[in-house]
């Protein structure tokens, strides 16, 4: 359903660095970065036909925070769940909402870990035991 998603950054080499490590958990290689035509780097980590970006903001403003949205990045097992938590926050992100692990639902059981980047975006690690 998704070509990509892109979160804007205020400092694209910080983001380099908790992306590279976080984003290797899940399977994604190093950062392919380019600069478009207006001066603005970017970063572009790609894994099993989807992308991910970072980026400087076009409009010359800030980057900020998107409220109520959260990025979700699949992960395999519940332990890759809790190694994406912490190499996020052992690398400039926050923990947030309930420690890493299982939540019961209307989905069933996922195993679930909340962080915010070090410019605030929201991710999730998310692994959906088969039945």
């Amino acid at each position: 359903m998704f070509s990509h998603v892109m979160v804007g950054t205020n400092d694209i080499d910080r983001s380099r660095r908790f992306y590279d490590a976080v984003l290797q958990v899940v399977g994604a290689g190093a950062a392919i970065e380019n600069t478009n035509k207006t001066g603005q780097r970017r970063l572009f980590y790609r894994h099993d036909g989807s992308s991910f970006g970072v980026s400087e903001p076009i409009d010359g403003h800030s980057a900020t925070v998107g409220n109520g949205g959260t990025i979700g990045f699949k992960c395999e097992s519940p332990e890759q769940v809790r190694e994406f938590h912490d190499v996020a926050v052992a690398n400039g992100g926050t923990s947030i909402e309930q420690p890493p692990g299982p939540r019961s639902g209307p989905a069933g059981v996922l195993y679930l870990a909340y962080v915010r980047d070090p410019d605030g975006n929201k991710l999730c690690a998310l692994h959906r035991p088969s039945a």
